[in-house]
């Protein structure tokens, strides 16, 4: 008769401190050898998913701080965009008001070059811009060759606030004032407020003045065409930077101009 062959094992005796008895464990060797394989196997797979989905966890916890950012950069745009539209309009009114004084910071270098006097620039209008110098309108064109920037509009006198019946236009002195219609001189001359003065008397008792010149080209008692020039503008009278006043009366009662002149604008 034949022995069966006992298999391979690790015994495994365990004794407690201060007692005799003892328990004993017996573990077959192929046990033993499974359970290693099946460790190797769990750490292999631990090892492959931190190498392949390691990546997405980072990025997937970064993902709130990049939002974070994102927002912040965002708000920086904006603000810079903010930014380069006030400098664009700081800009723009420098270059209003440097035009408004009539000077630059530096000099026409011709100018500075020659050695003869240079002529100023002269504005020359076509013949259908004005109308013919014949008769006598009431107030309808602008009285200057150029827009200008409107540093005052009318104001209607209440308690404390003073009263302003025309509109302040802020041009370089020297600029070319045209009458705003045909008109006979009425008045021209100087006034504590309005400086050197031309006032100009239209039909339909209509009147209209122009004030803080630099110099006056009409005589009273004229007459005067549609855009014909009555002046140069100024910084004279109760002024503090070059412009020109213009006021429209009638009857005696100051309009305001930009309901009537819709040139310039």
């Amino acid at each position: 008769m034949k022995k069966r062959k006992r298999s391979r094992a690790v015994t495994i005796v365990i004794q407690r401190d201060g007692t005799t008895k003892t328990r004993s464990y017996r573990i077959p060797v192929w046990y033993l050898r499974l359970g290693s394989w099946t460790l190797g196997a769990v750490a292999i797979g631990l090892l492959l998913i931190t190498a392949l989905y390691g990546p997405l966890v980072g990025a997937a916890a970064r993902v709130p701080g990049m939002e974070r950012e994102l927002g912040r950069l965002r708000a920086e745009n904006t603000r810079v965009r903010e930014l380069s539209a006030a400098l664009d309009s700081a800009e723009s009114r420098y270059a209003q008001v440097r035009h408004m004084m009539g000077g630059e910071i530096v000099r026409d270098p011709v100018t500075k070059a020659s050695q003869l006097p240079v002529a100023p620039p002269i504005r020359a209008r076509l013949a259908s811009m004005v109308d013919p110098p014949s008769g006598l309108t009431i107030p309808r064109h602008w009285p200057l060759d150029e827009p200008g920037y409107i540093t005052r509009g009318q104001v209607k006198a209440s308690g404390r606030v003073e009263a302003h019946p025309g509109i302040d236009i802020a041009v370089s002195i020297g600029s070319l004032v045209r009458a705003s219609g045909g008109a006979s001189v009425l008045q021209a001359g100087q006034d504590p407020e309005y400086g050197l003065f031309v006032l100009l008397e239209h039909p339909e008792e209509y009147q209209t003045m122009y004030g803080h010149l630099s110099r006056i080209l009409v005589t009273a008692g004229a007459t005067v065409a549609p855009g014909q020039v009555v002046g140069l503008s100024g910084n004279s009278g109760r002024s503090t930077a070059p412009h020109l006043h213009f006021e429209i009366r009638q009857r005696g009662t100051s309009l305001d101009p930009l309901t009537m002149v819709r040139e310039g604008r």
